[in-house]
């Protein structure tokens, strides 16, 4: 009976907490995608499109960024920082490194 009783405990846990893992990894993917959004200062109807486009399922990590734009982000990052770049002219470094 408690073999029963473990397996159903463990059931229930997985239920209650796939839902809550779920909603996490979107929070994550819309935190990203509205960053990049930012970063690439887009409006409208172009804003749309680029975040139902990030937002989609295609072509991405465990954590639900795009791949290749990840690596592009940590690789600017990491060549700004280099360049010890600060502000608005930070800010417009990684706006064309992002870009290119």
């Amino acid at each position: 009976m408690n073999s029963k009783f473990a397996l159903v405990a463990a059931s229930l846990f997985a239920l209650v907490t796939a839902p809550a893992a779920i909603a996490g990894s979107q929070q994550e993917k819309m935190k990203t995608c509205n960053a990049e959004a930012k970063t690439k200062a887009l409006k409208g109807d172009e804003r749309k499109a680029f975040m139902k486009e990030c937002l989609s399922t295609k072509g991405e990590n465990a954590k639900g960024a795009p791949k290749a734009q990840q690596e592009k982000m940590k690789s600017c990052n990491a060549e700004a920082k280099t360049k010890a770049l600060k502000g608005d002219e930070r800010k417009q470094f990684m706006s064309n490194c992002l870009s290119n």
